[in-house]
């Protein structure tokens, strides 16, 4: 099952996971596919970023972020990512995708995806760093704001020290990819 099914699934069941609000969890539940496995017959190393895209989907249409975006013109945008697998997803085992928004700093997110075997130990870990892009004004939304906009009154907590790694180690990444060769 592509992407685009699996898109079109957590689409018509959301209204059954309710509203998602800051400081929860999104449970989104697959199986290992034959169209998900490498040679190794395990879920490939790609499928893990697609189904965590589907995991942020969830929460920004859970939240009216897709539709906030829409009337404003913004744009949700992923900055990057680190990944660790620590156990395999075999064929034909399912799995939660449990994805949380952590936190949050002037215009940047810092969110996280467990994939979680049905035993519930942790078969991978994805951090993510994103953000929201103002099309018309040509830069980043403040998370704060838009927050407010969603009707949410919290303040983030600070970062924990993995996720302050995580921040340093993109930032790092980024400032090389963007030097010149």
């Amino acid at each position: 099952m592509y992407v685009w099914a699996r898109l079109a699934r957590m689409a018509a069941t959301k209204a059954r996971r309710g509203p998602y609000r800051f400081g929860d969890e999104g449970r989104l539940s697959f199986r290992c596919l034959p169209t998900d496995i490498d040679f190794n017959m395990h879920l490939n190393n790609a499928r893990y970023m697609m189904l965590a895209d589907v995991g942020r989907i969830d929460i920004f249409m859970r939240t009216g972020l897709i539709e906030l975006a829409r009337k404003r013109g913004w744009a949700p945008m992923l900055g990057g990512l680190q990944t660790v697998f620590v156990r395999e997803i075999r064929l034909w085992k399912r799995f939660e995708v449990v994805s949380s928004i952590e936190t949050w700093s002037g215009s940047e997110v810092i969110g996280k995806h467990r994939f979680v075997l049905e035993n519930g130990e942790t078969a991978a870990l994805i951090m993510t760093s994103a953000g929201v892009y103002d099309r018309t004004n040509r830069r980043f939304v403040q998370i704060d704001d838009l927050v407010r906009e969603l009707g949410a009154d919290i303040t983030p907590r600070g970062a924990s020290e993995e996720e302050s790694i995580f921040i340093a180690s993109h930032k790092g990444l980024r400032t090389l990819a963007k030097s010149k060769d």
